[in-house]
């Protein structure tokens, strides 16, 4: 009996512990660099990365393949959950502002980075319905709950009932499935409309999609007032794990397309986690 046990609780182990995915290499990045950058997102055709503030100030174009930057907007908000388009050569994104009875109002732009054009697509929002392209999904936070809006429908979702507190959700890329994060439970997946939650990890925060199977995390930890230590960790839907980064660096905040996965570091340096397919 005791050796059936250890031996299933190996083979278990040995699932938990099992290659997520084949990287090949990390690239530090010649990016703009102070110690309050993050990554805000990834273009879908991997040509290139946003940066942002710590705080979400700012927006700028980092170009992998040149190293040549485009700032988009100097804004306060800019960097919050921007969309970008399915080819990449378009962003749609806020600027931050307060009216005179300090309530917090967003602006919502769009850029086309062939003209260099922005176009105002809203004024004076107070959530962020119309920060979408054409009929993609997006999810939001409002009041603790996720927010689904599709087609100028919006839907509040609690796949953990309405008592959790719902943090950092990411829609996967064929559009039927919800990672988030249920604050002090952990990182869980449900389907679009909510239904069927699955749990994946606690040490799996701010988790973006890898691809419909996979998703990037960090695993950070402090001591109530600073990070002590952060690595960035894959998870697939059948409970398999990989830490993708070692202890030689403070990994935070990914952002990933098949086959490439950004991250930032404490000090504000940004690196290219190449993955072979």
């Amino acid at each position: 009996m005791k050796k059936t046990f250890l031996l299933a609780a190996l083979m278990l182990a040995t699932v938990i512990n099992a290659q997520v995915l084949n990287v090949a290499s990390i690239q530090k990045l010649n990016t703009p660099q102070n110690s309050d950058t993050k990554v805000a997102g990834i273009s879908p055709t991997g040509d290139y990365i946003l940066l942002t503030s710590g705080a979400n100030k700012g927006l700028t174009r980092f170009d992998l393949a040149t190293g040549n930057t485009m700032t988009i907007t100097e804004q306060e908000g800019a960097g919050y959950e921007v969309k970008i388009s399915d080819n990449g050569n378009e962003v749609i994104y806020r600027e931050t502002t307060y009216d005179k009875n300090h309530m917090r109002r967003n602006n919502i732009l769009h850029m086309s980075f062939a003209t260099r054009k922005r176009a105002l697509v809203a004024q004076g929002q107070r959530d962020i319905k119309r920060m979408q392209f054409e009929s993609r999904p997006t999810i939001s936070i409002n009041d603790r709950l996720m927010v689904l809006t599709q087609n100028d429908e919006s839907t509040t979702l609690a796949p953990n009932g309405k008592d959790a507190s719902y943090i950092w959700p990411s829609i996967s890329p064929d559009g039927t499935k919800i990672c988030y994060y249920v604050c002090g439970t952990g990182c869980y997946v449900c389907n679009i409309d909510g239904s069927n939650p699955q749990y994946i990890a606690h040490d799996c925060r701010a988790a973006k999609w890898y691809n419909n199977d996979i998703i990037i995390g960090m695993n950070d930890t402090d001591d109530g007032e600073f990070i002590l230590s952060s690595q960035i960790v894959a998870f697939d839907l059948r409970g398999n794990s990989q830490v993708l980064t070692d202890d030689s660096m403070v990994a935070m905040y990914p952002y990933a397309i098949e086959g490439a996965v950004v991250f930032t570091t404490l000090q504000g340096e940004t690196y290219l986690i190449h993955v072979n397919n």
